[in-house]
């Protein structure tokens, strides 16, 4: 029997994010990908040029119509633009028994905002407690604490630990928008913080990485993995897409990942 997660995420046009990057992820790493999706973007690796919402009662129905039928292993979220967009979400999966993966989605490579101020508190209050692990990069976390954006390892781990506070069963704090030659994310629960390590990849093409990230943690879940070990898989498959990201040569901006690295070149 096939290992199915699902996605709750914005559309990008260009294929290296949102729901595009999430289906890609789960695919690549051998798990049956569905999804509902909540926003269309009209987006290329240089800019979001617009965007539209689909209509809550829409995106209701979407996951309704996939967990009525198909039994979802774990699910991932990402862009939820609007307020009463989370409530409806957060009531569509409400006895949901699998585990959730929330990536905090509030800006665009580009740094295009994709979620407004009011909506950080809904995203806080109402899903960050039904979260397996909250994924937020540091800008990300910051506006989430409303806090200045962590500087060091010991800061990153201290705001993952207020945000574990929140309600979140576990955090990984992102380190992709440090300045070191390590690239270092942190995983941290009640019993331990963990760190994961690689070289940071000289590239301009790290389009849909955190998106990526967090449905690569979402299949690793979904295929039976405890979160630490699903966690390193994703970090070092991640690194490894980001690494061949150069060979497939897209767009003339911020390009994907190679998703498929394993598979072709």
């Amino acid at each position: 029997m096939a290992h199915v997660a699902m996605t709750i995420a914005g559309s990008d046009s260009g294929g290296g994010a949102g729901i595009q990057a999430d289906l890609k992820t789960f695919s690549a790493l051998g798990v049956f990908g569905t999804s509902a999706i909540t926003a269309i973007t009209a987006q290329n690796t240089q800019n979001v040029t617009a965007v539209e919402a689909v209509s809550n009662a829409m995106v209701a129905a979407q996951i309704a119509a996939v967990l009525s039928d198909i039994k979802v292993d774990a699910i991932k979220i990402g862009m939820l633009g609007a307020p009463d967009l989370i409530d409806t979400v957060a009531e569509a999966l409400g006895g949901f028994p699998g585990p959730i993966v929330i990536d905090p989605v509030m800006l665009s490579k580009s740094g295009v905002a994709l979620l407004p101020d009011d909506a950080v508190q809904a995203l806080i209050t109402k899903l960050v407690p039904m979260a397996r692990v909250v994924t937020p990069n540091l800008p990300e976390a910051a506006r989430m604490l409303q806090m200045p954006v962590a500087q060091s390892d010991d800061e990153m781990i201290a705001q993952g630990q207020k945000i574990l506070a929140l309600g979140a069963q576990a955090v990984v704090m992102k380190g992709g928008h440090a300045e070191c030659d390590i690239c270092r994310d942190w995983l941290v629960t009640s019993e331990a913080v963990t760190p994961y390590e690689a070289p940071r990849i000289q590239t301009r093409n790290t389009h849909g990485t955190g998106c990526t990230l967090s449905s690569a943690l979402a299949a690793g879940l979904a295929r039976g993995q405890d979160l630490p070990e699903a966690m390193a898989r994703a970090h070092s498959w991640l690194h490894q897409a980001i690494s061949a990201a150069d060979e497939i040569d897209i767009g003339s901006g911020h390009g994907p990942v190679h998703h498929f690295h394993e598979v072709w070149t």
